[in-house]
């Protein structure tokens, strides 16, 4: 069924506990703001919904003021997503790399210190590993555009909106392919990441069909995990929200999926991470990158030149000292 052990990914996790608390702590006050922003603007459009015409105008102002606080931190957070990867996500990704490699870490407070030090140390400065992100995200939206996971094998026209629909689960399955790549620049202790990138990219193209199949089982564990969730948090949301609106289950469904997705991402997304960290790891043992995927990467993306345009360019940020309190098990 699958080649990862659950088991030995949430060891692995549970050794993190102080990133899980960090975690929790960032992705519950990001769902905190979405509920005071959407509060405060649904309250706001409210009372001025009563000065406008009309008996639903208060209704209508309470809709557009909790959807511009909807907006308003979902704009703040675009901007911060360079900041939440490079401090949060990248920090604890090289923790679990060194727990998968068998060697100890600090606890406590001084595991996020760690952390934080070891991609310093390999990326200098949060807009090197945000750049090296972004690349990979769009050399992989091209690879998958590439591949008809379905249609090479079933290509009969009556079933083309099913092998669609089946592809786009396929897609989705896969959205840890670049924490995972990152995981690789980590544990490669890469010197020019722009280079150990591309490598990392080809290495996961020549080998996709075996990761596809534990990604796509994973996926299916983790979205119905956040399902459940979800209807959990509807009652609480539910009772929010009509504190300021007597019908607006359109905000207690959005906010029911924030906290649920909050959830995933502070405490299922390090699982996640940890298993296809096993599978891939294993799976690209011993190989190099494979010249013909090299070759297809390269006429199918732009981004993927841009990786070799970058490596050729990479100019090294002088030596920082090692992070301390890390020894081999």
């Amino acid at each position: 069924m699958w080649d990862f052990s659950f088991n030995r990914a949430i060891g692995m996790v549970l050794q993190t506990l102080p990133f899980i608390v960090l975690r929790s702590v960032v992705y519950a006050g990001i769902a905190l703001a979405y509920v005071f922003t959407v509060g405060l603007g649904g309250a706001l459009g409210w009372g001025f919904g009563h000065l406008g015409a009309g008996l639903d105008a208060p209704a209508s102002g309470a809709l557009w003021g909790g959807a511009i606080g909807f907006g308003v931190v979902s704009i703040t957070l675009y901007f911060a997503r360079e900041y939440i990867l490079y401090l949060v996500k990248a920090a604890h990704i090289a923790v679990l790399v060194e727990i998968y490699e068998g060697h100890a870490v600090p606890a406590g407070h001084s595991q996020i210190g760690f952390g934080a030090a070891f991609v310093q140390t390999h990326f200098a400065e949060s807009s090197v590993l945000f750049g090296v992100d972004q690349l990979i995200k769009g050399v992989l939206r091209a690879l998958f555009g590439t591949i008809n996971f379905f249609s090479a094998f079933l290509p009969i026209p009556a079933l083309q909106s099913l092998i669609r629909m089946a592809e786009s689960f396929v897609r989705m399955s896969l959205t840890y392919v670049d924490e995972i790549i990152l995981a690789y620049l980590i544990r490669t202790k890469a010197e020019n990441p722009w280079s150990t990138a591309r490598d990392g990219l080809i290495l996961f193209a020549q080998n996709y069909p075996h990761f596809l199949k534990n990604a796509a089982w994973l996926s299916v564990m983790m979205w119905v995990l956040t399902f459940l969730i979800f209807i959990v948090f509807l009652v609480p949301a539910a009772a929010f929200v009509t504190l300021f609106q007597s019908d607006a289950s359109y905000w207690t469904l959005a906010l029911a999926v924030v906290f649920a997705v909050a959830i995933k991402k502070a405490i299922m997304e390090p699982v996640a991470i940890a298993a296809l960290m096993q599978v891939y790891f294993k799976e690209i043992e011993g190989q190099s990158p494979n010249p013909e995927w090299t070759a297809r990467l390269e006429q199918a993306s732009t981004k993927f030149r841009d990786l070799a345009h970058k490596a050729s360019g990479w100019v090294p940020a002088p030596a920082a000292p090692p992070p301390t309190g890390a020894k081999p098990a």
